[in-house]
């Protein structure tokens, strides 16, 4: 359940802290107040989309943050991704900037988008005050009938299965169509693999033989040099080396008088050894360097055919492997694509695992629609539709497609009499917002969502109706928790928790939000400011009194 929300710099709300409890919580006010944008404010930090719209006029950024208990499902979800940190809760942190950026946390961690959806959807449910428009639209009813009939992922399963059905097809099709032009095609390949192939060329081949090459090239100059570089160094009669070994013998001598020398011979020693050393290393290179007139011939004729090809093909020479293995897995995509047979055969697989999973769905689907056509129809007659009905019609298509076998359509005979029609041919607003009211409450009793929010989905309705719906709700409040914002004091006299939402002008003249607990006599005045208008009167007090009393 949601305990806390922090709201920091949200279109007008400058800085906001509330707490929530278990059951049934409503929040009312004035109409304009900026009761939904505690809403929004909460879908954001859940994973809803943003802009730099909701940031406050004059502020770098909005900041809002929920902290929420977690079910075992969360837990698991949390610890597989790293996030959870014991306590048996989860904070989800929302940072928008003025520049449009969004961050978002998972109990301090940075976090995705998506990440923040997933635990969001598994903690949160929104119901909103259009969620009756929905019903005009035929995919919306059909994912609302799949979702409660825990239909989901098996519909993702049937809509994946048809996408590959329809590839299948497609590349069987194209096999067909193509059969000559991919012949050629093959062709051409085939000739371009078996040149590259009878070449071999290797990774890093170019590269390792150019260097040699260049070796082998001058190999002469190279065995002059270094032995020129040897005599002056160590094997001629006056070689640096020798005559440093004797300059540091005298010095050694004198130093023996005047010990001050000892400076100039520390520095000569280190010198002596070096130049040792270097000597050892330039002879054990004159010992390996030899002409290799055939191993140069080689290795000319070896680079001849890398570059001849590689220009051949208008590549570069060390590109040349990559070329061979891009030309082998064309051809063996080539053939697999041409492979009539195969690809006939692999249709027809799809075809059985698409006709398998949509068969699954369309039997889970009837059984679902008749629950769902019964429970809604009962809730219609205590909505003041006695006698109306509502129907899940499955309509079998033509030819599957990718939701299944049927067609979903939500039907409705709004009284006593009248035939089933489609939803949105005959329903009028009032009647959408009470059915889709009904649909609500009964997906959320299905779903294992511990907190459900609705945000004045009761628009639309009134009098002995709106009695109903604060009854349902309150009903709901004891097994979730439920958040209501309403417009209608049937409805929020049933709440456990009651806040009021209020807009005022700062001292900058700037609108802010106001949210305030009600006490019972506060609370008194509000159900009767919602009953009686602008003025309240003592009988308008009276019923208030009463509906809280009920």
């Amino acid at each position: 359940m949601l305990r806390h929300l922090s709201i920091r710099n949200f279109v007008i709300v400058t800085s906001l802290d509330i707490e929530f409890g278990q059951g049934f919580t409503v929040f009312s006010g004035e109409t304009g107040a900026g009761k939904s944008i505690l809403i929004d404010a909460l879908a954001l930090v859940l994973g809803a989309r943003s802009d730099s719209a909701v940031v406050r006029t004059g502020q770098g950024r909005a900041d809002i943050t929920a902290n929420l208990d977690v079910h075992e499902g969360a837990v698991q979800w949390l610890t597989k991704h790293a996030f959870y940190d014991g306590g048996g809760h989860v904070i989800l942190r929302r940072v928008i900037t003025a520049n449009g950026r969004s961050r978002a946390f998972i109990n301090g961690a940075v976090a995705t988008l998506s990440e923040l959806r997933d635990i969001g959807g598994m903690l949160v449910d929104i119901y909103g005050q259009h969620a009756h428009q929905l019903l005009m639209r035929g995919d919306a009813q059909r994912e609302l009938f799949d979702a409660h009939a825990g239909l989901k992922f098996l519909a993702e399963d049937v809509a994946r299965a048809w996408r590959s059905l329809r590839d299948a097809v497609a590349a069987a099709q194209t096999a067909e169509e193509r059969k000559g032009e991919m012949q050629l095609e093959r062709e051409r390949l085939m000739w371009q693999f078996a040149e590259l192939e009878k070449l071999a060329p290797q990774p890093g081949e170019w590269d390792k033989i150019s260097i040699e090459h260049d070796q082998l090239a001058h190999a002469a100059n190279l065995i002059d040099g270094v032995q020129s570089a040897l005599g002056i160094l160590s094997t001629s009669d006056n070689a640096i080396v020798m005559q440093l070994s004797a300059i540091i013998a005298q010095l050694r001598s004198l130093a023996k008088i005047d010990s001050t020398l000892n400076d100039a011979l520390s520095t000569l020693e280190p010198a002596e050894i070096q130049l040792q050393e270097a000597a050892y290393s330039l002879t054990h290179y004159a010992q390996r360097l030899e002409l290799e007139p055939a191993r140069f011939a080689q290795i000319e004729t070896r680079l001849d055919a890398l570059y001849s090809t590689a220009r051949k093909f208008r590549i570069q020479p060390d590109a040349l492997p990559d070329e061979l293995l891009a030309r082998r897995t064309q051809l063996q995509t080539l053939d697999l694509a041409a492979d009539i047979d195969a690809l006939r055969s692999a249709r027809e697989c799809a075809e059985q695992a698409y006709t398998l999973l949509a068969k699954r769905l369309s039997k889970a689907r009837i059984k679902a629609a008749k629950r769902l056509s019964a429970a809604v129809t009962g809730w219609m007659q205590d909505l003041s539709m006695s006698g109306g009905r509502f129907e899940v019609t499955l309509e079998l298509l033509p030819v599957g497609g990718q939701h299944g076998l049927e067609q979903v359509e939500f039907r409705v005979a709004s009284h006593a009499g009248m035939r089933l029609q489609p939803i949105e041919k005959v329903a009028s607003g009032g009647e959408l917002a009470r059915i889709s009211l009904a649909l609500s409450v009964i997906l959320s009793t299905a779903s294992l969502t511990p907190t459900l929010i609705f945000d004045e989905v009761d628009s639309g309705i009134s009098g002995a109706v709106a009695e109903v719906v604060g009854r349902l709700l309150s009903q709901l409040g004891q097994i979730r928790q439920v958040l209501c914002v309403t417009h209608l004091p049937q409805v929020a006299s049933r709440g456990e928790h009651h806040f009021n939402v209020a807009k005022f002008a700062d001292s900058q003249d700037e609108a802010c939000i106001k949210v305030t607990v009600l006490d019972y006599a506060i609370r008194v005045e509000e159900i009767a400011r919602m009953l009686g208008g602008i003025e309240i009167t003592e009988i308008t007090r009276k019923h208030a009194k009463e509906m809280l009393a009920a």
